[in-house]
């Protein structure tokens, strides 16, 4: 853990190189559909330790003179208030955000697409909102026959209904806020559109996973199938690459089973198409830029953990049937893994059967475990949390950085003042403490000063976390895993 499997200037440099030549082998303007998240990307920062969450938007900000964004959004999906369940926050939401993050990155963002437009109340609402602040909503219908009726498809009555988006930039980004939301619909009425203009204009796509020049079952395409299982994406040799140019490279089932359709609409469209597979389509550089395969093949098994913990937790809330942790113990089957690999979790676990209390395990980077219970004063993740700290600052044990005459008063307020049942201090609220005991203590000081050294650590609870400790230890860059039901037996959790 913690160690450098990717290298990252070498990704922005090959990244860019690659979008420059893409854009130069068609003339006029690129279409760039981005699969996958252009910042925040957790995922691939978890199994290419080294790549950063905004590796992707860094390097597009390298080329921002050039570049404007599109993001799309389906109107069914708003009517239907769907949310992102990574941040709990709606499509409209979402679109609100990415463009703000955008702009932040001195990106051109001002365009919206609203896709499968059929005169919903909720999307017609959130076009006037988004035309209330000054940007410019286009609107894409839903196409008979789509996407098998070539010929219906690409004329007038297909791609000619959609509003033209007007675009000023040689590279246009394609982007969404989740998947299914139609952005390579909108690319291709883009291509129409500009062909009717006599604009040479192409298209792209730039999914990370799965990593075309990898094997099919190296670990980081493995934890892409995990990452995705809810999806039913599976990775695949790509058939056409194989037979145009005999290798081997590694796509994903949705793409191969449409680019016959891809094919036809290009050469429809431009005449010819341009490529002779969908990997061909691709510009990910990731692959190249690997520079440890053992660490990144340790990270990505560590993610398929992750993300069998995440997707049991998943089912214990919802009720879901449960076919997703199927498909990921079959993968861990695959690659010999198992929940103990994960350090922290036996570790957790010894400490709750010996307490009968909830417990937490952080794993150090060194191999070493350290552990948290639950006591009158703190929960299990505050007291690890204090507990690493101290261990990676080489602070001694029985130092006592936070005293009880600041823990009592912040308990007392929480349940006298505050209504809270529970008197234990919270993660983010032991950091506060911490930090107004580091005013006058430098053990506290010298904790405090640890907590970068946190990012990238695998945490394990017993139980499920409150919401306010996963979002410490997600703000924290910690990777937690917990065991999928509550401390109580209660109903209803927040």
């Amino acid at each position: 853990m913690n160690t450098i499997g990717f290298d990252h200037k070498l990704y922005l440099k090959m990244q860019a190189e690659k979008i420059q030549e893409r854009i130069a082998q068609f003339g006029d303007k690129l279409y760039l559909e981005f699969g996958g998240k252009l910042f925040d990307d957790f995922h691939a920062s978890r199994v290419l330790p080294g790549f950063l969450p905004d590796s992707k938007i860094s390097m597009l900000k390298e080329l921002k003179d050039q570049t404007e964004m599109i993001i799309v959004i389906s109107a069914s999906d708003i009517e239907n208030n769907k949310k992102r369940r990574d941040l709990g926050i709606t499509y409209e939401n979402d679109t609100l955000r990415l463009i703000d993050a955008f702009r932040s990155f001195g990106l051109l963002a001002e365009s919206v697409a609203l896709t499968r437009y059929a005169g919903q109340p909720m999307a017609e609402k959130f076009q006037r909102h988004l035309e209330s602040l000054g940007i410019k909503v286009y609107r894409h219908y839903s196409i008979d026959g789509y996407p098998y009726q070539i010929q219906h498809i690409v004329s007038d009555e297909g791609y000619g209904k959609n509003d033209y988006i007007e675009t000023t930039r040689p590279l246009v980004v394609v982007t969404a806020p989740g998947p299914g939301s139609g952005k390579m619909a909108v690319c291709l009425s883009q291509l129409y559109h500009e062909h009717r203009r006599g604009v040479r204009a192409g298209y792209a796509k730039y999914e990370t996973f799965p990593v075309w020049n990898l094997p099919l079952s190296h670990p980081v395409n493995l934890a892409y199938e995990a990452a995705t299982a809810d999806l039913n994406d599976v990775n695949m040799i790509d058939p056409y690459h194989l037979e145009a140019y005999g290798k081997t490279a590694v796509n994903y089932n949705r793409d191969v089973e449409i680019f016959p359709v891809l094919k036809a609409t290009f050469e429809h469209i431009l005449g010819e198409c341009p490529y002779q597979s969908p990997t061909d389509m691709g510009v990910n550089m990731a692959g190249y830029c690997i520079i440890n395969n053992e660490i990144v093949c340790q990270a990505a098994k560590h993610e398929i953990i992750r993300r069998y913990f995440h997707e049991m937790c998943r089912q214990y809330r919802s009720g879901s049937d449960g076919s997703e942790v199927y498909r990921i113990e079959l993968l861990m089957k695959q690659l010999n893994i198992g929940i103990n690999d994960r350090a922290a979790v036996p570790a957790a676990l010894a400490v709750a059967e010996e307490t009968q209390e909830p417990a937490a395990a952080m794993e150090l980077p060194d191999g070493r475990v350290i552990t948290g219970k639950t006591t009158a004063l703190l929960g299990a993740s505050s007291a690890l949390l204090l507990n690493a700290l101290k261990e990676i600052g080489g602070i001694p044990d029985e130092i006592q950085l936070i005293s009880p005459q600041i823990i009592e008063p912040v308990q007392n307020l929480k349940v006298r003042y505050l209504g809270n049942i529970n008197p234990r201090l919270h993660t983010d609220e032991i950091l506060i403490s911490l930090s107004i005991c580091a005013a006058t203590d430098p053990n506290a000081q010298l904790a405090l000063e640890q907590i970068p050294k946190l990012r990238g650590l695998n945490v394990h609870s017993s139980v499920i976390l409150s919401e306010v400790d996963e979002n410490t230890f997600r703000r924290l860059g910690v990777y937690l895993t917990t065991e999928p039901h509550y401390q109580t037996q209660k109903l209803y959790h927040k």
